[in-house]
């Protein structure tokens, strides 16, 4: 497998495809999931000559499931260690879900001279849980129960997840496709139960509002407004304002899984922005 391995001795697993003197496009990708998620994206801007690369989160699909690191720093600096190891520059960075507060954090701390733009697709920037600074965010009894469901059944809680909000199955006249359903279960049973379970506190707690407003450069938002794994209200819109170049785009009854479930819309959207 090809991997990169960090200071603190992580292998971190990487597909890296197409010319080598193409510009990249990172792709971060959501919880409890894994570069996998982002095929119908890279196979379609590999197509148009873009050099893709993606990587499977510390504790994820094919990357070491340590016990340790599972904060948004660590999954930064993993990126870090990554752009580093390939020497990319002029980079775009694309982020889904918990993907958007990791590209988030890696593009405000180590993006300087090596990202030209990002891209924020229902991601949990800026903050998702609710405290006396964030008022509209969501209770911490949501992110408890999701730990519970976890620890007590992963197998079980994760394909009720896929079946359900994530990709919107759940709603009237929805029609479920099993193969996306278990290719998402498949993702999530290939990492480790504690890096998920760690990662629930990460997504969810860690505020990204001073990563947003020292990020300079253009930055595409992206959400679904009917998302139930990140609501619109409290994400998508405040983090387009403490961005300095955001562009908002909000998309009638998408789901929080769009990128499969509405794959040609994505990439066009992408492609449009990417080439601006």
């Amino acid at each position: 497998m090809t991997t990169v391995t960090t200071k603190d001795g992580v292998k971190i697993f990487y597909k890296d495809w197409g010319p080598k003197t193409a510009q990249p496009i990172v792709f971060h990708h959501g919880w409890p999931l894994s570069s996998d998620d982002w095929e119908a994206q890279m196979l379609f801007f590999l197509g148009k000559g873009y050099r893709v690369i993606a990587h499977d989160r510390r504790g994820h699909g094919r990357s070491s499931q340590v016990a340790e690191g599972h904060d948004m720093d660590h999954y930064a600096a993993d990126v870090a260690a990554l752009v580093e190891h390939l020497n990319l520059r002029n980079a775009i960075h694309v982020g889904h879900s918990t993907g958007g507060g990791e590209a988030t954090r890696y593009v405000a701390r180590y993006g300087d001279g090596r990202v030209t733009k990002l891209v924020l697709i229902g991601s949990v920037t800026p903050v998702m849980l609710k405290t006396a600074a964030n008022p509209g965010g969501l209770p911490i009894d949501v992110f408890d129960q999701l730990r519970k469901s976890l620890a007590s059944n992963r197998s079980n809680f994760y394909f009720d997840f896929a079946s359900g909000p994530f990709y919107g199955y759940n709603r009237p006249n929805a029609k479920p496709s099993q193969a996306i359903i278990w290719n998402w279960w498949r993702q999530g049973m290939m990492g480790s139960a504690k890096a998920h379970y760690d990662c629930i506190k990460a997504f969810s707690e860690t505020d990204f509002s001073d990563d947003l407003k020292n990020i300079g450069v253009p930055t595409l938002v992206m959400h679904g407004d009917d998302d139930q794994i990140v609501p619109i209200a409290d994400s998508a819109p405040l983090a387009a304002k403490l961005l300095k170049k955001s562009t908002l785009k909000i998309y009638e009854k998408l789901p929080h899984g769009m990128c499969t479930t509405h794959a040609d819309t994505v990439n066009a959207e992408l492609l449009a922005f990417i080439t601006a």
